[in-house]
């Protein structure tokens, strides 16, 4: 399983993480290259004399694409890629068979030692509280940092998860920035913001004539991210009938577009997020399993804001200094950092932006106050009762939260889709807390 490739696991006593990293050692030991090779943490190594393969070879009877090594949900595979001459373990000539951790194998005349090393690196968290756009003081964040540092200068399939608004398209950013990818394309693609019935069009293009209104030939983002990153954000809502073909565009590395026979070479590291329990979704079938183990060779998860509120004080600094527009506010009030501190933060640091941003016109001094919050929020801080935190904050959180969703509302004149992107809270989220307050059917 993908686990057994790269994994964050606690140590025994339940203290520090570690990182494994199975690292591919590969070794000319007979034939014109003898003695070349290297160590390789990529998902997929190619071996042949095209230039551009990872382990490129003189061997005249090797083929420009001979082999590769691709890591799979079952293990290291080794298979032919259609070469003239063959790959062979010891007699016998193969097109696929899966690798134990030391061995040999051939192609052409050329024999390659093939090892599995395992590398552990203990995470520790970093000492900056910020990596790329993202900040953060918590040792929750710090310990991303120290990870995304490590997992980025491989060339590793990521898998984030994490709630809405948590920062994955950050990662995912920060990870093709220091990558050795960083000067090539940074495509997204919302797999939840596509029309079924073009996903698939945009995902691997199509030729003119492929389907009614594709006057043109066109790319899909597979094509624009080649040599380069591409991240796939919300992964769960991927249609399951468009699952085998992803896999076989991350195994096979080349893409067919809708209506052509052709196939195309694609050299992308993919980074996926979600917001979703994948884990789930697999075991409901709602989620290939084969998928998800390919794609989550490296999983990482993104805590929410309400998990690591120590964090609020360089978030807002940050907010505030990269507003976008002149104004003279450098903090908040001891009130409202109170208030802050007790509301749950649904849609996490997307959220909080957007609160803080909204207010800033409305702050008298330099520091935002009760009175420059969005009315919900204020009216919620106003009517904090004396006692138990724990009191206080369950007041805060219903008085604002009912009142939040329906000013939100009232705003965009009932759209629920207008709404929630407006509150930085995925839709099905607004539409369960607006049930749970009695404000419409929330449909």
């Amino acid at each position: 399983m993908a686990t057994e490739i790269t994994s964050v696991i606690p140590d025994e006593d339940g203290g520090r993480r570690q990182l494994r990293l199975r690292r591919i050692s590969l070794r000319v030991v007979e034939g014109p290259d003898a003695g070349a090779g290297g160590d390789h943490d990529a998902d997929v190594i190619r071996i042949g004399a095209r230039s551009t393969s990872s382990l490129v070879l003189t061997d005249p009877t090797v083929s420009r694409d001979h082999a590769e090594i691709i890591r799979t949900p079952d293990g290291i595979v080794l298979r032919d890629v259609g070469s003239t001459n063959g790959t062979f373990v010891g007699e016998v000539r193969i097109r696929e068979v899966y690798l134990p951790e030391s061995r040999e194998f051939r192609v052409g005349k050329t024999a390659i030692l093939f090892r599995l090393l395992d590398e552990l690196v203990e995470i520790v968290p970093q000492e900056a509280d910020h990596f790329e756009g993202m900040v953060g003081a918590s040792v929750a964040m710090r310990e991303v940092f120290a990870v995304l540092d490590r997992v980025a200068r491989t060339g590793l399939t990521v898998l984030v998860g994490g709630e809405t608004g948590t920062g994955k398209e950050l990662v995912s950013r920060a990870v093709h920035n220091h990558s050795t990818r960083q000067g090539g394309p940074f495509v997204v693609f919302d797999c939840g913001s596509v029309a079924r019935g073009l996903v698939e069009s945009e995902l691997f293009g199509h030729v003119k004539g492929a389907f009614t209104g594709a006057v043109a030939d066109r790319a899909g983002v597979f094509e624009q991210a080649h040599g380069g990153t591409l991240f796939l954000d919300e992964l769960g809502e991927l249609p399951i009938e468009l699952q085998p073909t992803l896999l076989r565009v991350l195994e096979q590395r080349e893409v067919r577009r809708l209506g052509d026979r052709r196939t195309i070479p694609v050299d992308v590291r993919v980074v996926a997020a979600t917001n979703r329990d994948l884990r789930r979704q697999v075991q409901e079938g709602r989620f290939r399993e084969d998928l998800y183990y390919r794609l989550a060779v490296v999983e990482l998860r993104l805590p929410p804001l309400r998990e690591r509120l120590e964090d609020l004080p360089v978030l807002v600094t940050r907010i505030l200094s990269t507003a976008g527009f002149p104004h003279r506010v450098r903090g908040l009030s001891p009130e409202v950092e109170r208030l802050f501190l007790a509301w749950d933060w649904p849609g996490n640091v997307r959220e909080l932006r957007n609160v803080v941003l909204r207010s800033i016109p409305f702050a008298d001094g330099d520091l935002i106050g009760l009175e420059a919050l969005p009315e919900a929020l204020r009216t919620a801080g106003e009517a904090v009762p004396v006692g138990s935190f724990h009191a206080a904050r369950e007041q805060i959180l219903a008085s604002f939260e009912r009142r939040y969703l329906a000013d939100v509302l009232e705003r965009c004149a009932g759209d629920l889709g207008r709404a929630a992107r407006e509150a930085g809270v995925d839709r099905k989220g607004f539409a369960r807390m607006l049930r749970r307050h009695g404000l419409g059917d929330g449909h």
